[in-house]
This record gives structure tokens, C-alpha cells and sequence, in this order.
């Protein structure tokens, strides 16, 4: 829903992107950075610093804002870098996910490991759902919304983790679950929203 609702940051927007589009980096290397960042969130995830890894990831996703911010405020938008930023978003975000297998989280219904790949599962589907119907020719313009896009997906991760700061591994579990079921439901949203424009089904 947060991806229909961008005008709701169009001020912070411009702010963050005069700001930081001061400084000698390009919005593509702010892109690449989201990764390393990424990961260095993993490697404390491993270790079990999670205020470490919640301020690493949460820093990732903020990068992911950065990087747009700048690049329209200096004029710099190109086709290359918004490809380049979807691509390097799900390796952002799996790596955030994979984070969650290094955890002796709590079986609720089905095993800790499984509801992680339903998670990812989720994400990848949603992203794909977009893409393959412009691929396809359903549609021959970007469609967004459904109930749970990647702003609300970073924000359930990050809530995660605040979880774990506290020990709170079940209820931690219980965020990873919501993240699977709603980002399933959401792929499957944008599905139907790609066939009903063609009245396929």
C-alpha cells in the first residue's frame, strides 16, 4: 500500500534528496551500498547483535529511498538505475530474510525454516506478479499496490528484530508468519489485478 502513498513523502523527499545529492556519490553507487550494508546487518544477525542488525537493515531500506531522492533532485534518473534498484531490492531483502535462519526461532504450525522461504516465496511472487505482466503484454504500464509491498514487508522485518532485541522469539516468529501469509495474499492480488484487466478469468 506504501507504493500508492508516495506523495505522502514528497516534502522529506526532496529535503533528503537536495541534502544527500550535495555529497560526491551517485544515486547508483547509494544503490550498491544498500547491499553491503545488507550484509553486514547478516553478518550480525550470525553473531546475535541484533541492535547491530536492526540498525544495519533498517539503514538498508533507508538507502533504498536515498538513492531515488537524489537521483531525481540531480536529474540523474535513468532506466539503467531504477532496474538496477529493483534488482538489487530482493537481494536486499532475502538477505534480511536469510538473517532469520541463523535463529533458533519457535515452531508455530510448521517449522521456523519454512515460513522463512514462504516469506521470500512472498516477495519474489509479488515483485514478479508486476514484472510478468508487462512481460506478458497484460498491461503496458506499471501497476502497484496490493496489501503488503515492500515498504510494509522492511517495516514487519525491522519490527522483527526489535522483537529479538527484547528475546521475544515467538512473537518474532509470529511477524516472520504475517510477512509469508500477507505477501503471498498480495502476489496473488496483483495476479488477479493483471487477468481481470484482460478478463482472462
Amino acid at each position: 500500500m506504501l507504493d500508492l502513498k508516495r506523495q505522502w513523502f514528497k516534502s522529506e523527499e526532496k529535503f533528503i534528496g537536495m541534502t544527500l545529492g550535495r555529497l560526491p556519490i551517485t544515486p547508483n553507487q547509494w544503490t550498491i551500498s544498500s547491499l553491503f550494508v545488507a550484509l553486514l546487518g547478516l553478518y550480525f544477525v550470525i553473531n546475535f547483535n541484533f541492535v547491530a542488525a536492526f540498525v544495519s537493515f533498517l539503514i538498508a531500506g533507508v538507502l533504498d529511498f536515498i538513492d531515488g531522492s537524489v537521483a531525481r533532485a540531480k536529474n540523474m534518473s535513468t532506466n539503467i538505475g531504477a532496474y538496477l534498484d529493483t534488482f538489487l531490492d530482493r537481494y536486499v531483502e532475502g538477505i534480511m530474510l536469510l538473517g532469520f535462519l541463523f535463529l533458533p526461532l519457535p515452531t508455530i504450525f510448521l517449522p521456523s525454516y519454512v515460513w522463512i522461504f514462504l516469506s521470500l516465496l512472498g516477495s519474489l511472487t509479488t515483485t514478479y506478479a508486476k514484472a510478468a505482466a508487462i512481460e506478458k503484454g497484460l498491461t503496458n504500464k506499471e501497476f502497484k499496490g496490493g496489501l503488503l509491498t515492500r515498504g510494509e514487508r522492511i517495516i514487519l522485518i525491522s519490527i522483527a528484530f526489535i522483537f529479538l532485541i527484547y528475546s521475544q522469539y515467538y512473537l518474532a516468529m509470529i511477524t516472520i508468519i504475517l510477512i509469508a501469509l500477507l505477501s503471498i495474499f498480495t502476489s496473488f492480488q496483483r495476479f488477479f489485478s493483471a487477468v481481470k484487466r484482460n478478463k482472462i478469468i
